[in-house]
């Protein structure tokens, strides 16, 4: 396969709800040309995995793990989230097939990405070709699992040696490297030598994509040394600034009923961020910690107050201003004209959900007025 340099290694972050996941969707789409199922509303050619604190090294590379029959316990090894991944660039490269494949890890500062990645960090370093840099050495298990994701049948026997496709693992590689001299598969013979050492790098064929939310209390620290492996795009949260420019359909004509009114839902949104960026002063990763627009989904061309108070009120609540109270009391006191606000409880502030809302949907302005 001619390489393409067409690989995508990249982290997308931005506020909730901005809507990451559709922009890897898009990416895949039109940069690495992977086609979009809509039937099982999932990407072809894709491996998806979420990290969570929880997640480790083996789950992303492979494990072995035990498995009974009758009376009997037989272990078998279950590669892992990126040893999926890279045996179908892999197979792709083998069989010369001009398709790319692709890793999705979403959420990916939930988990200790260090530790996760462990020496497959080193592989993230590569060259405008697409090629990792360097290789990394992995185990005779592990090999069996990508030679099994590869769709060969590899296994241990019984004397302790690697067999494939029932030939020795030697004889195995003869025979795949003639094939591959053949074809002129220059990729395809490149990956074959390393794997012939027990070694693998990433093919250009296979991207990385990872979402990351920096408001997320609960999260890892990424450090300087595994950011720069990676490209960063931000998508930008609703503003007065843009927020006629991309807004979708769906949340454009949504509307949220509150007494005997129909507020505009896209003025909610985006009077909610310019609160939230008034007080840039007090509000740690302010730019993720605005909503997008997908942060509350329209049921039929409207959002209820249920909701708002439910995702909405509790996020501010709980999430924007943890620390400091104080400053939804100034802003009640002040912009509702109310007296002696205490907010002891999220009850408190959840009596004032309607009147906020309608503040922030009248302080920006609808589009026949911009």
């Amino acid at each position: 396969m001619e390489n393409q340099n067409t690989f995508i290694q990249k982290i997308i972050f931005g506020s909730p709800g901005t809507g990451k996941s559709y922009r890897i969707r898009e990416l895949a789409q039109y940069q690495l040309d992977i086609k979009f199922n809509p039937v099982r509303n999932t990407l072809e050619n894709t491996v998806k995995t979420v990290f969570h604190p929880e997640y480790t090294y083996s789950d992303f590379m492979g494990k072995l793990l035990p498995l009974s029959y009758g009376t009997s316990v037989v272990y078998k090894y279950y590669p892992g989230h990126f040893l999926q991944a890279l045996g179908m660039a892999y197979q792709g490269l083998i069989k010369a097939k001009q398709q790319n494949y692709l890793l999705v890890i979403d959420e990916l500062n939930r988990g200790n990405a260090a530790a996760i990645f462990g020496s497959i960090f080193q592989l993230l370093d590569r060259e405008i070709d697409g090629w990792s840099t360097y290789e990394i050495d992995i185990s005779e298990m592990e090999i069996v699992g990508l030679l099994n994701v590869m769709e060969y049948k590899a296994n241990i026997s019984s004397n302790g040696t690697l067999q494939i496709n029932d030939s020795s693992y030697e004889v195995f590689f003869k025979i795949l490297e003639q094939d591959l001299k053949q074809s002129l598969n220059k990729d395809g013979f490149r990956l074959l030598e390393n794997l012939r050492v027990r070694k693998i790098l990433l093919p250009p064929n296979l991207s990385i994509i990872g979402t990351i939310n920096t408001s997320d209390e609960s999260i890892y620290y990424l450090d300087s040394a595994f950011k720069r492996r990676w490209d960063w795009e931000y998508i930008d949260s609703p503003s007065k600034k843009n927020m006629y420019e991309n807004i979708p359909a769906e949340i454009a004509y949504a509307s949220l009923p509150i007494e005997d009114k129909f507020l505009d839902w896209d003025r909610c949104i985006v009077g909610v961020n310019e609160f939230i960026k008034s007080h840039q002063h007090i509000v740690r990763r302010i730019e993720d910690k605005q909503i997008g627009w997908w942060f509350i989904k329209p049921k039929n061309g409207e959002v209820t107050i249920e909701q708002v108070q439910d995702k909405l009120m509790f996020y501010l609540w709980d999430g924007v201003f943890v620390r400091n109270k104080q400053v939804l009391v100034k802003f009640i006191e002040d912009k509702l004209g109310k007296t002696n606000v205490t907010l002891v409880t999220f009850s408190d502030f959840l009596f004032y959900t309607a009147e906020l809302l309608e503040y922030w949907h009248d302080s920006v302005p609808n589009n026949t007025d911009s």
